[in-house]
């Protein structure tokens, strides 16, 4: 296989679920991914989004760092705009401190959610824009590094865990994340790694990879271009079942495009939904991107998905309704790949 499988959770929280349900089936999953060789297991940050429980990356990577031994975990991604770039870099210290060698920093420059949340976030009554993005990600890696240059004002502000205690303390890979070409750009002129979000964006996908690889400029971290392309995959054993749990996942996008956030639908709900028009169309555009079908035929499509895209790995997301179906779906694609079983499962 030439290209390596991760996967990107959003903790999906279905109709008749709790989010303790949910954050414990991500530790199961996690452990799933880890036993059958997944590259990585990354969290996605939401907010006020009820069928979502993904508002924390750095507190579930916490629990999941202590689910786990040898599979890297990070955030996809922690939405810098929401946060001060010294808290980012404390949390994720510690998490590589908890975690040595083995934690991701993704960095998005969206909100993550409505505008409104967003004021709420950042406690501010300017709109939420990207425009510093730019600026927060140096000081963010400043902090990281320990290394703001004499004068500045943050010189003697110390990110702890950090290298200020000493050299032993291990620093965070991190990424870029984006949908668009602009953290393309930035990921190439920085010379990051970069995560291209194609399950909401597909429109984008090739133009922005190509923008990455384009504009790439080798760093001390990476010497060539490395990417990620996330993409909703669902696997069952019939393609019946596939499409049932992929349209949950639909009429939840569906629903929070249409300013109808909620949980999860079950299929049940799925199947006898009524669209409209408008729902029609956004319906069609995300089943166009997504991948599900029975594990022989995930497969063929994420391969012409890594051939089309050229991707180093592809991060395979789900916010389907069952949380069985889940772990069944992630074991199946697993299983059409022949990765091999490195460990019990999930518990």
């Amino acid at each position: 296989m030439a290209y390596g499988l991760s996967v990107l959770d959003l903790v999906a929280v279905g109709e008749g679920h709790t989010p303790r349900e949910a954050l414990h089936t991500s530790a199961r999953l996690a452990r799933l991914a880890e036993a059958r060789g997944f590259r990585r297991y990354w969290v996605a940050e939401h907010h006020s989004m009820p069928g979502i429980a993904s508002s924390s990356p750095a507190v579930i990577l916490a629990y999941l760092a202590a689910q786990t031994d040898r599979i890297r975990l990070g955030s996809g991604g922690v939405m810098l705009p929401n946060h001060a770039p010294l808290v980012v870099a404390e949390q994720f210290h510690t998490l590589e401190a908890m975690a040595p060698g083995r934690v991701d920093l993704g960095l998005g420059r969206a909100p993550g959610t409505d505008q409104v949340t967003a004021r709420a976030l950042r406690r501010t009554d300017g709109p939420a824009t990207g425009d510093s993005f730019p600026a927060d990600v140096a000081e963010l890696m400043a902090f990281l590094d320990d290394d703001f240059p004499e004068g500045h004002p943050y010189r003697r502000v110390h990110a702890v865990p950090g290298p200020v205690q000493g050299e032993s303390v291990g620093r965070p890979a991190v990424w870029l994340l984006g949908s668009s070409g602009f953290s393309a750009q930035l990921a190439g002129l920085l010379g990051l790694p970069f995560a291209f979000a194609h399950h909401f964006a597909a429109r984008n996908t090739i133009p922005a990879l190509e923008l990455y690889r384009q504009s790439f400029r080798p760093s001390p971290v990476l010497a060539e271009p490395y990417t990620v392309v996330g993409v909703f995959t669902f696997a069952a054993e019939t393609e019946e079942k596939a499409r049932d749990q992929a349209r949950t996942g639909a009429l939840t996008t569906v629903r929070f495009r249409s300013g109808r956030p909620g949980l999860v639908p079950t299929p049940e709900e799925a199947r006898s939904h009524v669209f409209t028009a408008y729902e029609q169309e956004i319906l069609a555009g995300w089943l166009e991107n997504a991948v599900h079908g029975t594990p022989d035929s995930v497969r063929e499509q994420l391969d012409a998905l890594a051939k089309r895209t050229n991707a180093d790995e592809l991060m395979l997301a789900s916010n389907a309704h069952g949380l069985e179906e889940r772990l069944a779906s992630l074991s199946l694609i697993a299983d059409s790949y022949g990765l091999p079983h490195a460990g019990p499962g999930p518990a």
